[in-house]
């Protein structure tokens, strides 16, 4: 279900101890006890820019769970977003099947 490259960070957190918390510091252990508050040091230690807003992690999960094949229905149900937001727009373009039809059309599978 994840790509082999957070899979294999997945398991190496996994291995000591479980990590708890989702944005967390390198030693497993939370920011702050509210995102809003701690979100500036997360930026910071990820050498981000200040530019970077937390809504931006909405959007990355949204392009993720398409990508990974994750059902529309329930990804927008775990989002908070409609079913139409998803499909309009993350479903199509970020879809492992996305224009797989016409690839196969031009590569002569078809």
């Amino acid at each position: 279900m994840f790509s082999d490259e957070i899979q294999e960070i997945l398991d190496l957190q996994l291995a000591d101890e479980p990590v708890h918390f989702i944005v967390h510091r390198a030693d497993g252990e939370q920011y702050a006890e509210k995102i809003k508050t701690g979100w500036n040091a997360i930026v910071a230690d990820a050498g981000l820019s200040t530019d970077v807003v937390r809504h931006i992690l909405r959007h990355t999960a949204a392009t993720s769970l398409m990508q990974m094949g994750t059902d529309p229905c329930q990804a927008a149900g775990w989002l908070g977003m409609t079913l139409e937001q998803i499909q309009d727009n993350y479903g199509r373009h970020h879809h492992p099947d996305f224009q797989e039809e016409a690839a196969e059309a031009f590569s002569g599978r078809r």
